[in-house]
């Protein structure tokens, strides 16, 4: 890749694109997740059962997942700030319109169309660092960009469950609407045009054609099971651990269930450090988050809320540590249409956070937490063979990790 135009670590276009990509982060993860604490709530306040209480959740998940299929051709043809701003403006109005329905179908709908606002994000935000940064700086500002993403997820939690427990699930909703706006005018404030962005002509079979490619790109496809593989447990195991919390002997409220997601701060701390990787370390980093990921579960076995808490930390560690470095793999191995390869690595990230739900489900209604373990590292296990396959492959190839 010629780096030369592009921009550099250390300049104030590169804290600006990073600063404003992290606000983004804020915005449309805050939307997405502020909920997740909410779900005994959601399910006590609409008289519903737990698994159409996490469809609330889940909805925005699948949703988010699918659109990306069209986010990432549309933005390979179209642009990158452009869509960005589009989304995190619905996402506002979205959020505000929440904040004034009684009927739980009403909700679903609107966390339905909330998932395809905030698919923008994921679907350009990659791919927009891979046609602005250098060399460089393209693994620094992945990282930083996968950090604002916890900090949205677990700000948004921890405000949710905060308000949702002092002034009500209206405030709630107000909040995020309202944030939201004001993060909107940060963002197109301070984003950079990408300076590389090359314009490709959009048509809707030439997009198909393109995610066949990457599908048949042997060094993308596993890397796509790997992301939504990880979520699928990572998201699902915080789902059902609100639910084991808010029962005897723990009893934890809304806002006691968001603190939980205080842990997420780690996957912060080791996003960020993910960009002093080498590139030629790629499959160690995230072979080494998914066994910090694989004790931190085995720890959320312990019935002492210390441990479970040492546990997430764990999780988080691993998890946001692989999810950054898979990331950028798949930035550097996509051959041409790189938002389209970041869109198909987000559509199956997020299709496994909403069929993780059911998957686990099944094991929650079979044998409680435990078999909910069980299950959680019968995937982590598969997944580390997907990173050892990839390994072999690149021994094989001898190609650039």
């Amino acid at each position: 890749m010629v780096d030369e135009g592009l921009i550099q670590p250390g300049t104030a276009a590169y804290r600006r694109a990073c600063l404003a990509l992290v606000v983004a982060s804020l915005v449309v993860f805050a939307n997405l997740y502020a909920i997740h604490p909410l779900l005994p709530l959601l399910a006590q306040h609409f008289e519903v059962t737990t698994l159409q209480a996490g469809n609330a959740f889940t909805i925005t998940s699948l949703t988010l997942g699918l659109s990306l299929l069209l986010h990432g051709p549309l933005s390979d043809a179209f642009g990158r700030k452009g869509p960005l701003l589009l989304g995190v403006a619905a996402a506002g109005l979205l959020s505000l319109a929440m904040a004034f329905t009684d009927s739980f179908s009403v909700l679903l709908a609107l966390r339905a169309a909330l998932g395809v606002a905030l698919g923008v994000l994921p679907a350009v935000a990659v791919a927009y660092l891979g046609d602005s940064m250098s060399r460089a700086a393209l693994v620094g500002a992945v990282g930083l960009y996968i950090g604002g993403n916890t900090l949205g997820g677990s700000g948004g939690r921890l405000l949710g469950g905060f308000i949702a427990d002092h002034f009500g699930l209206q405030a709630v909703f107000i909040t995020l609407g309202v944030g939201s706006l004001v993060g909107l005018l940060v963002v197109a404030s301070l984003l950079p045009s990408p300076p590389g962005f090359r314009a490709q002509r959009f048509s809707l079979n030439g997009s198909a054609r393109g995610l066949a490619a990457h599908l048949r790109n042997s060094r993308l496809l596993p890397a796509f099971l790997l992301g939504g593989l990880n979520f699928m447990i990572f998201l699902n195991l915080y789902t059902f651990l609100a639910f084991r919390l808010s029962e005897a002997p723990w009893l934890l409220g809304s806002g006691a269930l968001g603190l939980l997601f205080l842990t997420y701060l780690a996957g912060t701390l080791s996003a960020s450090l993910s960009g002093r990787v080498p590139v030629q370390r790629l499959l160690r980093g995230m072979a080494s988050g998914l066994l910090l990921l694989c004790f931190g579960t085995l720890m959320l076995l312990s019935d002492h809320l210390l441990v479970m808490l040492l546990g997430l930390l764990l999780n988080a560690s691993g998890f946001f540590l692989t999810h950054s470095l898979t990331n950028t793999w798949v930035n550097r191995q996509a051959e041409s249409g790189k938002a389209s390869a970041s869109s198909l690595y987000s559509v199956f990230y997020y299709l496994g956070a909403a069929l993780g739900l059911y998957y686990l489900d099944i094991f929650w209604r079979l044998g409680q937490w435990p078999y909910v373990i069980v299950a959680s590292l019968a995937v982590l296990s598969f997944n580390l063979l997907i990173v050892a396959y990839l390994g072999r492959l690149q021994c094989r190839t001898a190609g650039p990790d």
